[in-house]
């Protein structure tokens, strides 16, 4: 049972909030370096579109398979060292884009990216989990999860300036860079709450109201006997899928329907991904808003996730829009609504796995999502050549989140937190 803790001045630990953010904002940056040079390296190197189309395929399936064993190892080497090991392998794939020239062998540096990339959301959690009560976790959560649009923000915004100025190679060299300053400060800076030194005590209390576990291993049977692990996959499965949609086809839908050229994607993804920071901010602060009014966590997650599932359901109209902003507007109130949703799924093993399980949890759920990136990808490829419209496209995405919803509610009705004892409850 959590205790009645007063709320404490201290901020330490909304500075580990604020690395993870900045964390997030880097590895979206340094995730979609290549995509923004892609015109101008297909067009100098002669790259054909099923060669980088290979890319992007094989990027989401080490990332997903990588999720997995991520969550599993920072469950045994904790945040810090998972992050560090996350950080340093997708850095270092990330700066090897700059030995090759074929689609075929940036293979080499793109599944180490992927897999390093993989890293950083269980790790992340872990650390929120590590530093946060159920209370803030949501909202801890919506916040680091908001880098993701500050990163698809930064993204087009620089690196053309860099490859321009001083060529495509140095795009990837002074991101890079900026990915081992932050690992410098991750290490210096982040510890567990008990390690850290100037961390008073009653923000030591309020991070531990929480009942404390030990770490210990978990076998991978004992996790599918519980319903919480099959709402979590589900949940990732159905919602994932059209956040990759929106990254890798949004470009494609401004040009083909409203004529919009590569050097003026700036405002209208800008926009879009505004609105998403301000929907994980909002998801994540309404549920722990809901539960500090006293109301049931499983009332204010499912709440805050239904209003977010409602943001969703115009982008069904998004492609009989009269105007570009139009369009802009319903993508962007989609896009908030995703990451205001995601931002209590995220909180879910947190809230019903203990800590020593959650990290496994989590890297199921990665996986779950990125099988369900490809297969959505696929699904768009086959409607843009069939169809030729984005409309199927947009109805999927408006509807998946009230699906997902209903499936997490029928899976885990009272939202109960797992037990040992009862396995199957």
């Amino acid at each position: 049972m959590t205790r009645s803790i007063p709320k404490p001045s201290g901020k330490v630990r909304w500075i580990v909030c604020a690395l993870l953010f900045a964390a997030v904002v880097l590895s979206y940056v340094d995730r979609l370096v290549l995509p923004t040079l892609k015109p101008d390296l297909q067009a100098r190197y002669g790259w054909s579109e099923s060669g980088y189309a290979d890319l992007a395929i094989w990027f989401q399936a080490g990332y997903g398979i990588a999720y997995v064993f991520f969550g599993r190892l920072i469950d045994r080497i904790g945040a810090r060292a998972g992050y560090a090991l996350a950080v340093g392998l997708w850095t270092v794939g990330h700066v090897m884009h700059i030995f090759f020239t074929s689609t075929a062998a940036m293979l080499l540096a793109r599944i180490p990216l992927a897999v390093g990339e993989a890293g950083t959301f269980p790790a992340a959690i872990a650390a929120t989990n590590e530093w946060f009560p159920k209370k803030e976790r949501a909202f801890a959560i919506g916040i680091f999860n908001a880098g993701s649009n500050v990163g698809a923000i930064l993204t087009p915004l620089i690196v053309p300036v860099i490859a321009v100025t001083m060529g495509w190679r140095w795009a990837f060299i002074l991101t890079g860079l900026l990915t081992v300053a932050w690992l410098a400060a991750w290490l210096g800076f982040y510890r567990r709450p008990r390690e850290k030194k100037g961390l008073s005590q009653e923000e030591l209390a309020w991070i531990e109201a929480d009942p404390q576990e030990p770490q210990r291993p978990v076998k991978w049977r004992t996790l599918f006997r519980h319903r919480q692990t099959w709402a979590y996959i589900a949940a990732r499965f159905l919602i994932d899928p059209v956040w990759w949609t929106f990254l890798f086809w949004l470009p494609d839908f401004f040009n083909k329907q409203y004529g919009v050229k590569m050097l003026d994607f700036g405002p209208p993804l800008i926009a879009v991904y505004l609105l998403a920071d301000v929907g994980s901010v909002t998801g994540g602060w309404l549920s722990s808003r809901l539960m500090g009014r006293g109301m049931s966590i499983n009332r204010a997650r499912k709440t805050a996730m239904f209003c977010a599932a409602l943001c969703a359901l115009p982008i069904a109209f998004a492609a009989q829009a009269p105007g570009l902003w139009g369009a802009v507007g319903l993508i962007g109130l989609a896009c908030a609504g995703h990451q205001g949703f995601s931002a209590n799924v995220y909180a879910l093993p947190g809230d019903l796995f203990p800590r020593w399980m959650a990290g496994s949890v989590i890297g199921l759920g990665g996986l779950s999502g990125a099988i369900g990136g490809m297969l959505m990808a696929k699904f768009a490829g086959m409607i843009l050549e069939s169809v030729g419209s984005f409309q199927p496209i947009f109805i999927v995405a408006a509807c998946a989140y009230l699906v997902a919803l209903l499936v997490v509610h029928l899976i885990v009705p009272r939202y109960a937190p797992v037990t040992l004892s009862e396995p199957r409850s």
